[in-house]
């Protein structure tokens, strides 16, 4: 069987003609017996600052009851609810002092990294992220208690990469729809080949739905950000 050269695997066959020992992609990760393994866990991305701004209503929301009471929601505060800034200039606004406003960490870290099976002569490149927002604002007192908080549900994302190198046996994805191109093979070859953004979601899907019972993907991921 000959390498695929193109960067994008090519879907080829259909779900009428899958081969009884054909390994699907998705399932296989979640396997252990496959012995998988970490490796080139590495950050792309590290952000963990108290410097950037929150708009008006996460800062008003977290005062507490009594400030709220002397200092309740005028219609010139109304009007900056949505108006990015921060805690100091939430404190004057407000026309508290600034010690009276939680001052939170925002918190953003992007990774990549490649789970890899020597039996199986498969890899398989991630990205991972402790949020899909720009950032997440994290109240602790400090930047180490941030970090790890924010990494509570930590998430996979976007596009998935496929390095398969074993010629003796058909690999497949399923992606979740009743399309033509629900069923991808990808053929063994020397370069990662990115699959398609269904078959890529039907694998985030099927490791986040089993991320409790996969806990080297946590283990090497919080190694790396600490």
């Amino acid at each position: 069987m000959q390498a695929q050269s193109s960067s994008d695997a090519k879907a080829t066959i259909t779900t009428a003609h899958i081969s009884p020992s054909a390994l699907n992609v998705s399932q296989a990760l979640i396997e252990p017996s496959y012995q998988w393994r970490i490796h080139n866990c590495k950050l792309s991305e590290k952000m963990v600052t108290q410097e950037a701004t929150l708009p008006f209503l996460y800062h008003y929301d977290r005062l507490g009851d009594d400030i709220k009471q002397k200092h309740p929601l005028t219609p010139q505060l109304l009007a900056k609810f949505n108006t990015p800034m921060s805690s100091e200039a939430a404190a004057q606004l407000i026309g508290i002092d600034t010690a009276l406003i939680a001052k939170p960490w925002h918190v953003k870290v992007i990774g990549s990294l490649v789970v890899f099976s020597e039996a199986l002569q498969l890899a398989v490149r991630l990205h991972w992220s402790n949020t899909g927002q720009q950032a997440e604002p994290i109240y602790t007192k400090t930047k180490d208690d941030a970090l790890l908080a924010a990494f509570k549900d930590w998430q996979f994302f976007g596009r998935v990469d496929v390095l398969y190198k074993n010629a003796n046996q058909a690999l497949i994805s399923l992606d979740d729809s009743q399309s033509q191109d629900a069923v991808l093979t990808i053929l063994p070859a020397n370069e990662y080949q990115k699959l398609p953004p269904m078959h890529a979601l039907a694998v985030l899907n099927t490791l986040e739905d089993n991320k409790t019972k996969l806990p080297w993907f946590e283990t090497a991921i919080l190694a790396r950000i600490e």
